[in-house]
């Protein structure tokens, strides 16, 4: 590798920032990276600049027009709250709740007389409202609660036990549980969790790669726990799913390797010591696969393998292997499978129904077919929506048996509960929204458009109510990872419609609206087409009139940040604001921080000569041109990120600002960057702070006048 490093100094209307005339040789490529210096936080010339740009920043965002009202607007429509699907355990339920004013959701447990009492508040528990609820699960006598709690939003998570009748910890808090599952034994007294290793386990700045499966006794310190082990359990930055079943007998291991879609399945049978565990599947049949061993005793799989758009299949759990497995519910070719739910008939008698989620394309629907597959009717929907959650109850609360709680949202409508009951066929509305509020009369469509390649692509499109004409357009979407974007109440969209505007939500390639081959038309060698799918969107909507050109905009974080980065670099004519937040920008080098690596699976590796050619066509740095007229930009980052590293955001930043001839007055390129919160949740305050400057910015770019 040949680098040369020569400091060249431009006056220029934004911050000074040195720009390097280094050039790497990498597989015969010559790269150039002159804004290598702002990889390191602590440089004191990053420091300069960041605090130049945090002037800049706030100097822009401060004066732009109707930001009061914007905030209010946003409050207002954030204080409809949420409700969680309740999840049952011995005749309690335990469900969050956030109402109005309330920073986050908080956790109650409501007792089988329907008294109802918090377990646990994390703004009571923290009131700056940096600290967040990782996760959750109580046991299965609902008895005792897990719970994880980080804070400052670096999401190195701390396990902790919670006793339900008191409230009170019984244990020392568990540290190293970032993403950690957690699965209870009977009895309450047990459970198989997962664990990153020491620091001195691992080499330097790898802790976070390596995790271990282990089985805890409640009351004892974790250094006693026993290690759960099987062959080729713990390769390098695996993630694990873990699942007992209801009698204790098996523990089933799901893993994959960083975010790569392709899982592995042991299974141990369950005794006074634990197993080592028996491989079911392994990366290289390259399938991914959630499995479980339900009340009826057999290893239920849901899983991609010969279905990319997903099938049910069952074994014995005594011969798991792939041979032994037989078909329960085929792959449907319209819907892609989202969850199984075993349904207990009522205690009047009646046989086990399979309660099955699906969505076609990314619109939720619930299926019932019998125990042995055969589909025997739905579950009434309210509408085009999606699930945020789905739930039976067990059978020690014979009371709820034979229904189904689903957590329900759509564009227009706020997080709520229904239920199911299959004596009667009917859904009910159970639990509203806490709070009341008053969402802008609006026209939704699921719209088709066609891409550049032909392929017919969807869009969800929120409009004021009247007649379509050209207004500023916001659009969205995601596109990696097999993550799916479905319909939902988002006070973000609704205030931009609110204020006379026009929201889209893309279902691109890359993500799992259409199932996995839709997420691998995206990936790797395909991720050009997520990008032409962006751009295939905007132009659909300049098309049919719904906007033009000087007042589109677009928005997208972490890997959405990835999609707006490329797509303001391929075409930049066609936008004329962008937000980027949290992004990925510099795909060269993405894989040397925080968990980059975990993600080459999804993107390349610049390792392999022909996987950097994949990296170099699109990366964003790195198609930064001199003397363009780029788009306003406004790069929002998180300074405690653990996932994507701000990094990329001021690389990118210094990039446009050196090279674009947009007037800086009225097309900025700013960066906005907070210290105390990382990628993932953060309070409802927080939220509309941000959400405020963003909207502003892409509101006064794009001539949307906020009232």
């Amino acid at each position: 590798m040949h680098v040369t490093s020569i400091r060249v100094d431009a006056p220029r209307p934004y911050p000074d920032a040195e720009r390097l005339d280094l050039v790497e040789d990498l597989h015969g490529h010559r790269i150039a990276d002159p804004y290598r210096w702002l990889e390191d936080p602590q440089d004191s010339r990053t420091q300069t600049w960041s605090t130049a740009q945090d002037v800049l920043a706030r100097r822009h965002l401060d004066a732009l027009p109707g930001r009061d009202r914007l905030a209010a607007t946003l409050t207002e429509l954030l204080s409809a709250g949420s409700v969680s699907a309740p999840l049952w355990r011995a005749g309690r339920s335990f469900f969050t709740r956030r109402e109005p004013g309330q920073e986050h959701a908080v956790l109650h447990v409501r007792e089988a007389d329907g008294t109802e009492r918090v377990l646990l508040d994390p703004t009571a528990l923290d009131p700056s409202g940096l600290t967040t609820l990782d996760g959750w699960v109580p046991d299965l006598e609902g008895t005792r609660l897990a719970y994880q709690l980080s804070s400052g939003g670096d999401e190195q998570s701390v396990l902790h036990v919670l006793d339900v009748d008191t409230g009170e910890d019984v244990e020392a808090p568990i540290d190293r549980c970032r993403y950690s599952d957690v699965a209870w034994l009977p009895g309450g007294s047990e459970f198989v969790y997962v664990r990153m290793v020491d620091e001195d386990e691992a080499p330097d700045g790898e802790q976070a790669f390596h995790r271990r499966v282990w089985r805890h006794r409640v009351g004892t310190p974790a250094e006693s726990d026993e290690l759960v082990d099987g062959p080729g359990l713990y390769d390098e930055h695996t993630y694990y799913g873990l699942r007992v079943s209801r009698d204790g007998t098996w523990l089933v291991v799901t893993g994959n390797v960083g975010t790569a879609r392709r899982d592995s399945v042991w299974i141990a049978e369950l005794g006074e010591k634990t197993p080592s565990l028996t491989p079911v599947l392994t990366q290289d049949h390259d399938v991914q696969c959630h499995a479980w061993v339900d009340r009826d005793g057999l290893l239920y799989l849901h899983t991609t393998d010969g279905a990319p758009r997903w099938r049910l299949a069952v074994a014995d759990p005594r011969t798991p292997g792939r041979e032994h497995w037989r078909e329960l519910v085929a792959e449907d070719p319209g819907s892609v499978l989202q969850a199984v739910r075993r349904l207990e008939p009522s205690p009047s008698g009646g046989e086990p129904v399979l309660v099955l989620a699906r969505a076609r394309h990314a619109v939720a629907e619930l299926a019932l077919h019998s125990a042995d597959g055969a589909p025997i009717g739905t579950v009434p929907l309210p509408g085009t929506g999606s699930l945020t959650g789905i739930s039976v109850a067990d059978r020690d609360t014979p009371e709820q048996v034979g229904r189904v709680w689903f957590g329900w949202t759509d564009l227009v409508t706020p997080p709520q509960v229904h239920r199911f009951d299959l004596a009667t066929g009917e859904s009910t509305l159970e639990t509203a929204a806490p709070g009341a509020v008053t969402v802008p009369a609006v026209r939704t469509e699921h719209r088709m458009f066609t891409s550049t390649d032909g392929t017919t692509v969807r869009m969800f499109v929120i409009a004021p109510e009247g007649p379509t004409r050209a207004r500023p357009a916001l659009v969205t979407g995601y596109g990696g990872f097999g993550i799916s974007r479905e319909p939902a109440y988002t006070a973000q969209a609704l205030a931009w419609v609110a204020a006379g505007g026009v929201y889209a939500l893309v279902s691109l390639r890359g993500g799992g609206e259409e199932g996995e081959d839709w997420h691998l038309a995206g990936n790797r060698a395909n991720k050009q087409n997520v990008f032409d799918d962006l751009h295939g969107a905007a132009a659909s909507l300049i098309d049919a009139g719904d906007t033009t050109a000087d007042s589109l905009a677009i928005m997208g974080g972490s890997n959405g940040g990835l999609l707006v980065g490329a797509a303001l670099t391929q075409r930049p004519a066609l936008y004329r604001a962008v937000v980027c937040s949290a992004p990925l920008l510099d795909m060269v080098r993405y894989e040397e921080f925080s968990l980059g690596r975990t993600w080459n699976d999804e993107y390349g590796t610049a390792a392999d000569p022909h996987e950097l050619g994949w990296l170099l066509s699109y990366s964003p740095y790195h198609h930064v041109r001199p003397d363009v007229a780029y788009p306003a930009v406004l790069f929002t980052v998180f300074e405690s990120d653990t996932r994507v590293d701000p990094l990329h955001a001021r690389k990118m930043c210094a990039a446009l600002q050196h090279a674009t001839t947009g007037d800086p007055l009225t097309r900025p390129v700013l960066i906005r960057r907070e210290t105390d919160v990382g990628h993932g949740a953060r309070s409802v305050s927080r939220t509309v702070t941000l959400a405020t400057d963003q909207l502003a910015f892409l509101a006064a770019q794009t001539g949307l006048e906020l009232p």
